[in-house]
């Protein structure tokens, strides 16, 4: 027995399968991320300044030479070794480093395939600000983090070595008259070397001449194994943010928040006190080139060495030779002169 079945049901019926097959169908495909002509790599003012300062301090203090032959030469080493702020070390050491992580091609080219559009360009960089950690998980980041700690290292290296030849220096001198004599204006020479250190130095280097300068860098070692310091993520990260577009005049507040690591700042403000309280006892010139070799040069080595992750140079401490003291010679017994 057969069950007629309305018109209308039938319709409905015929809809409803409709719907389901719709929904059955082929899924349509999702909305991708139009790719847009990667941006030039911007590296800002602030990095430039920072970095060319860090670079002329490094030059600059590592070419002073040891063999002194006055007072006026000591005077000259130790105003010339003091013209840097404690914190310009600090952001000139991650934005030189950040120009050397842009020379690494792989990482560049890391950078740009992870972000292909303006949106994600700017999302990734937002990211790299608010964790620079974050940049460990580009594509070329290691190459790019082991050469910026090999270069580093190598600054640090040579500071701390030439520092160590002047140290030596002090010693050497003191056979010359001129060494012993005391320092010319010594409260005048203190309040230099504190204001020098105070104030921001104004590099002459341009961009292009720190990036081909980072460009000829072939640090020898091997490729260097994570974890890495805070000096060397935040100086990648950097650079990363250059390539990306997002290293420029109009974020100058972020990136200079990004260019912070303050177990380096410490470091450096630490070198400074104990120059300038060497320099307040400091009374002859001999005195004075121990406090250049020691505190401004290699102390200031050892901070950069560390701000790389490298180990730091070994100096045995002096113990002087202590000779045995000879044994007291044995009582002898007095006798009574003889009675005549």
């Amino acid at each position: 027995m057969f069950r007629l079945i309305s018109t209308r049901s039938r319709l409905t019926a015929i809809a409803f399968t409709g719907l389901i097959l719709a929904a059955c169908g082929p899924e349509k495909p999702a909305l991708s991320v139009a790719p847009s002509k990667p941006p030039e790599v911007t590296v800002g003012a602030r990095i430039v300044d920072q970095a060319g300062a860090y670079r002329n301090f490094i030059d600059r203090t590592s070419a002073i030479s040891p063999a002194f032959v006055d007072g006026a030469m000591v005077a000259k080493s130790v105003e010339a070794g003091s013209a840097i702020e404690s914190g310009q070390i600090m952001q000139g050491i991650i934005g030189y480093g950040a120009i050397v992580a842009l020379e690494d091609p792989a990482f560049v080219a890391g950078v740009r395939a992870q972000a292909i559009g303006e949106v994600q360009r700017q999302q990734l960089a937002e990211s790299l600000a608010a964790n620079p950690y974050n940049v460990l998980a580009i594509s070329g980041s290691s190459s790019a983090a082991s050469r910026v700690a090999l270069v580093l290292a190598e600054d640090g290296q040579r500071l701390y070595d030439a520092g160590k030849a002047v140290k030596q220096a002090a010693y050497d001198v003191q056979k010359q008259a001129w060494s012993k004599k005391e320092v010319a204006n010594r409260t005048g020479r203190l309040a230099n070397a504190k204001s020098l250190s105070a104030v921001q130095f104004d590099s002459d280097l341009g961009e292009a001449e720190l990036r081909a300068h980072a460009a000829g860098r072939r640090p020898p070692g091997g490729p260097v194994s994570p974890p890495y310091t805070q000096t060397v993520v935040r100086s990648v990260a950097v650079a990363a943010m250059a390539v990306l577009g997002q290293a420029g005049a109009l974020r100058n507040d972020t990136v200079s928040a990004v260019m912070q690591d303050p177990n380096i700042g410490s470091c450096a403000r630490m070198t400074k006190l104990n120059l300038n309280q060497c320099l307040a006892v400091s009374k002859p010139y001999y005195e004075d080139i121990f406090c250049l070799g020691q505190h401004i040069m290699m102390d200031s080595g050892r901070c950069v060495i560390r701000a790389a992750g490298l180990p730091e140079p070994y100096e045995a401490r002096f113990v002087p030779t202590v000779r045995p003291l000879k044994p007291a010679p044995a009582p002898t017994r007095r006798t009574a002169p003889k009675k005549k």
